[in-house]
C-alpha cells in the first residue's frame, strides 16, 4: 500500500499477522517501511544502482526518524543519480529480484527441464510485462487480477485462466526456493469457469477441410490429412520425426519425451496415412517431417486455420485443431470400436491396462489399435470422396 507516511501512522501499524507487510511512502519515492510480525518497523528505500534494483535499509524505527529516513532516502537517490553510490557497512543492502528479473531464470531452470509445453507458459508470462519492474516482494493479489481483468476484457476469459496458472507456478517456485516467503497469488481462483469442449466435426466440414488440405501442399496439407487420420494431437503430428517411422510395418513410434503423459506411444498407421508420408520428400539432414527449415517442426498455426475459415460457410460453428482428435474418438466409437481400444489409439489412461503391463507392454492392443485406424481412416476416406452424380436414365 501507499500512503504519506507521518509519525502518527508509523506508530498506529499493528504488527503483521501472517507475513510482514510494507507501506510506501507517497511523500519520497522509493521509501518503505516494514512490518514484521513482532511490530518492527523499519525503513528501506529502493533504487537502482550499478544496474540492478536495490533495496537498502535505511534503519528502524523510532531509533531513525521519519524525516531521517526521507533525508537518508533522498541522498541515496541524489548519490546513485549522481554516479556517486556506494554500498558501505553503514549502508546495508538487500538484492530483491524483479519479475522481469526472475522470469527467464524460471524458464531455464524450472519450466524447461519439467515441462513439454514451457514456451506457451513463457509466452503467457509475458501477459505480466507490465509488473517486470516490480520486487517479487511488492506484487500484490490486486497487481495480478488487473492483469487478468484486462485479458477478460480483451474476449480471452480462458486465457486469463492460464495466465493465472502461470504466475501461480512461478510464485510458488519463488517461495520454494525462499526467494519470497509465501505467494501473493495462492488464494486466487480461475477467473473465468471453463465449460469442456465437446465440439465434434460434421463429415460435410471434413470434406471442406480436406478440400482445403488438397490446396496447401507441403508442408501444411499432408500434415492436415495425417492429423484426421491418426486422430493424434497437433504438435505430436506437427513435431512428426523420420526416425520415429517404421513405415515397411506401418509403425510411428512416439517417443515419451513428446507426448503428454510421457509415455511411449505406438500409433499403428493405416494404408493411407502410409501413402501420405511415403509421397514426401526428405530435407536434407533434418528428421523433422513437417518443416520449411530443416531446422524446427512447422508452426503457424492460427494462420493456417484462418486460411481454412476462409473457405467454410460463414455459419460454421466455432473449430480448434485439437477437435479433429475429438472427432476421431467419436467416429471410432461410431463404427464400432470399443471404449479401451480407443482409449489405447488416442494414448489417453484406462483402467483395462495399468501398472507394470501399461509400463512395459509396448504393444498393447496393437492389433485392435490398427484396425481402428485402418476402418476411421477408410470412413474418412469415404467421406472426403467427390460425390458422383448418376446419370440418367435413357
Amino acid at each position: 500500500m501507499k500512503q504519506t507516511l507521518t509519525t502518527k501512522s508509523l506508530d498506529a501499524m499493528k504488527p503483521a499477522t501472517v507475513k510482514r507487510y510494507e507501506v510506501r511512502d507517497a511523500k519520497v519515492n522509493g521509501l518503505h517501511v516494514r512490518v514484521s510480525t513482532t511490530g518492527a518497523r523499519m525503513f528501506y528505500t529502493m533504487s537502482r544502482a550499478n544496474g540492478k534494483r536495490r533495496r537498502i535499509k535505511i534503519g528502524s524505527y523510532p531509533v531513525i526518524s521519519l524525516a531521517d529516513a526521507r533525508r537518508r532516502a533522498t541522498e541515496i537517490a541524489r548519490s546513485i543519480e549522481l554516479g556517486e553510490f556506494d554500498v558501505t557497512p553503514g549502508i546495508p543492502e538487500e538484492t530483491v529480484p524483479t519479475l522481469g528479473e526472475v522470469i527467464p531464470k524460471f524458464i531455464e531452470i524450472h519450466a524447461k527441464p519439467n515441462t513439454k509445453d514451457w514456451k506457451r507458459t513463457q509466452s503467457v508470462l509475458r501477459k505480466f510485462d507490465g509488473l517486470n519492474d516490480r520486487p517479487l516482494d511488492q506484487i500484490k493479489r490486486q497487481d495480478v487480477t488487473k492483469v487478468l481483468d484486462g485479458i477478460i476484457a480483451n474476449g480471452t476469459p480462458t486465457r486469463a485462466n492460464r495466465a493465472l496458472s502461470a504466475i501461480k507456478k512461478l510464485m510458488n517456485w519463488c517461495a520454494m526456493r525462499g526467494t519470497i516467503e509465501t505467494s501473493p497469488v495462492a488464494p486466487l481462483r480461475p477467473p473465468t469457469r471453463e465449460v469442456q469442449r465437446d465440439r465434434v466435426l460434421t463429415d460435410d466440414e471434413i470434406r471442406a477441410i480436406w478440400r482445403h488440405s488438397e490446396t496447401e501442399g507441403y508442408p501444411f496439407g499432408p500434415f492436415l490429412k495425417l492429423l484426421k487420420f491418426t486422430g493424434q494431437r497437433r504438435s505430436e503430428v506437427s513435431g512428426m520425426r523420420w526416425s520415429e517411422l517404421n513405415l515397411d510395418e506401418g509403425i510411428w513410434e512416439l517417443p515419451a519425451s513428446r507426448v503428454k503423459n510421457a509415455r511411449l506411444h505406438i500409433v499403428p498407421l493405416p494404408p493411407q496415412a502410409v501413402d501420405i508420408l511415403r509421397s514426401l520428400h526428405r530435407f536434407l539432414n533434418s528428421d523433422f517431417v513437417f518443416t520449411t527449415t530443416g531446422r524446427s517442426s512447422i508452426s503457424g498455426f492460427g494462420r493456417l486455420k484462418a486460411r481454412i475459415e476462409a473457405t467454410l460457410p460463414e455459419n460454421t460453428q466455432d473449430w480448434r485443431f485439437h477437435d479433429f482428435r475429438r472427432t476421431a474418438s467419436t467416429g471410432m466409437a461410431k463404427i464400432g470400436v470399443m471404449p479401451h481400444v480407443i482409449d489405447a489409439v488416442t494414448n489417453h489412461k484406462s483402467g483395462v491396462v495399468s501398472g507394470v503391463g501399461a509400463t512395459y507392454n509396448r504393444y498393447t492392443y496393437l492389433n485392435e489399435k490398427r484396425e481402428a485406424l485402418e476402418q476411421w481412416a477408410d470412413h474418412v476416406e469415404e467421406s472426403t470422396r467427390p460425390c458422383t452424380i448418376p446419370s440418367a436414365v435413357q
